[in-house]
């Protein structure tokens, strides 16, 4: 150390030492960063690799559904929307149109095996999802709200709160610092529905990886869960979007927290892109001749395709959904039809 110190050292190549010893510990530090900073899309143009025994596979719905026009694989989230009105079209249009309900996994899985026309995404698809011939079609976004009990006095939640309480400090309301809830002495029971974990986006608004929950994250499989969790728990917090929330009030009555003093319903700030917290939705088509399906097929699923995304821009504001529409004209990025990345600014405003 002396030797560092010494006159053969100008002052000069003693700052370069510094830095060459300290870079490592700059490296990791960005390394981390980068670890805890959720990804909200995927790369629209690096596509599942998949071998050529997939690419010559035939388009083959199930042994159950050979007489259908269309197969449809919707999701928790789109089923409740889209299952009454899709059967109302085929009814119209004189098709034989088989719904399939499920999640993003299963609708994932009937796509790679080639017998859904159209799949339902409540994420933004992975890297996985992204298969040759199959095209993204945004529905829209919708904001996730955290939920507690309706005995709990909290209002609102900054950002960096939620983020440490789902880690599990603190571990009771009470201490909560400069909050309403500090005469509330329940324990904090954080309520996870960690779907989608290999998808962007969601849940990862709050932390990235599950493994930075709190080893007391209670977790639960389906929405119902969720809601019913959290209404009969007077010191738990979940999350789900509006309209979730309201489809299964019979399962128990919750209210949505503010976060950052922002409801959830504040449809205009969640354009802006600074609420943390939001679902991605979309509908998969394929391409012409994919997989040697039928074109009369493809066809026909574009159309309700672009029937689906007609009735979400109708209906928008009552479901708590912002259409592309509106996205496009706000800034948010858009490969096609595929909602791809959030306006510059709300880069800015994460930083």
């Amino acid at each position: 150390m002396a030797f560092f110190g010494s006159r053969y050292f100008s002052y000069k190549s003693r700052v370069l030492l510094f830095i060459f010893f300290l870079s490592p510990q700059i490296v990791w530090a960005e390394h981390i960063q980068q670890h805890m900073m959720a990804p909200t899309f995927s790369d629209p143009d690096v596509l599942s690799e998949v071998d050529k025994e997939w690419k010559n596979k035939p388009f083959k719905y199930d042994k159950a559904h050979t007489e259908a026009d269309l197969v449809v694989a919707l999701g928790q989230q789109s089923y409740p929307i889209f299952h009454k009105l899709i059967h109302q079209y085929a009814e119209k249009n004189h098709l034989n149109i088989i719904i399939k309900p499920g999640t993003c996994g299963i609708t994932a899985g009937r796509l790679r095996k080639k017998s859904a026309d159209i799949g339902a995404y409540c994420c933004p698809p992975a890297k996985s999802d992204r298969l040759p011939g199959l095209e993204f079609h945004s529905l829209g976004i919708s904001p996730i709200a955290l939920i507690v009990h309706p005995d709990n006095p909290l209002r609102n939640l900054t950002s960096k709160q939620a983020r440490e309480l789902f880690k599990g400090s603190p571990t009771r309301w009470s201490q909560l610092e400069k909050n309403e809830t500090n005469d509330f002495q329940q324990l904090i029971k954080p309520i996870g529905r960690l779907h989608c974990k290999i998808r962007p986006g969601h849940w990862r608004g709050l932390l990235n990886d599950e493994d930075q929950f709190s080893p007391r994250l209670f977790e639960v499989g389906v929405i119902p869960d969720m809601i019913s969790q959290v209404s009969r728990n007077t010191g738990a917090i979940g999350w789900e979007v509006p309209l979730m929330v309201s489809y299964h009030q019979k399962k128990g009555t919750v209210r949505m927290l503010k976060i950052d003093g922002h409801k959830a319903t504040d449809l205009k700030y969640v354009l802006s892109g600074k609420y943390p917290l939001y679902r991605s939705y979309s509908l998969t088509t394929w391409k012409n001749n994919t997989g040697n399906k039928k074109l009369k097929s493809q066809v026909e699923a574009k159309k309700l395709v672009q029937y689906l995304q007609n009735h979400i821009e109708k209906i928008h504001t009552d479901i708590s959904y912002i259409p592309p529409s509106q996205l496009r004209r706000a800034g948010w990025k858009f490969q096609g039809d595929e909602l791809i990345g959030e306006p510059e600014k709300t880069k800015e405003h994460k930083k």
